[in-house]
């Protein structure tokens, strides 16, 4: 008889529903980077990278927090106005520099006798 007319296929249109779990999967991977990237953080303006002159390898998390939190709030007695681990970061002019670094330094030796 006749030829049977073929349509060309088209492309299915994505139902709502997995269109609504592609956007669920990405906000769910936005989400999990972002809590990973707080977990890695030790909740410090300058860590242990930042002040790299003072070695705190040998510190647990525990220990290496408690002096970074320490690093981080005292503050430089030249009048700057910056914390020890700010001024030992970003200032290699500060005439206190080197009394700050091993102010550091006691603040770990510190933390890990504790």
């Amino acid at each position: 008889m006749g030829r049977e007319s073929r349509k060309p296929e088209r492309r299915r249109k994505r139902s709502g529903a997995s269109v609504t779990a592609l956007k669920w999967f990405g906000g769910l991977a936005i989400v999990g980077a972002i809590a990973y990237a707080v977990s890695q953080s030790s909740g410090v303006a300058y860590s242990e990278r930042d002040i790299g002159v003072v070695n705190f390898s040998e510190l647990t998390a525990e220990e290496k927090h408690e002096a970074l939190t320490a690093a981080n709030t005292k503050r430089c007695t030249c009048g700057c106005g910056m914390t020890l681990a700010q001024c030992v970061s970003t200032d290699m002019t500060c005439p206190l520099r080197e009394d700050n670094i091993q102010s550091i330094r006691a603040m770990v030796r510190a933390a890990d006798k504790s």
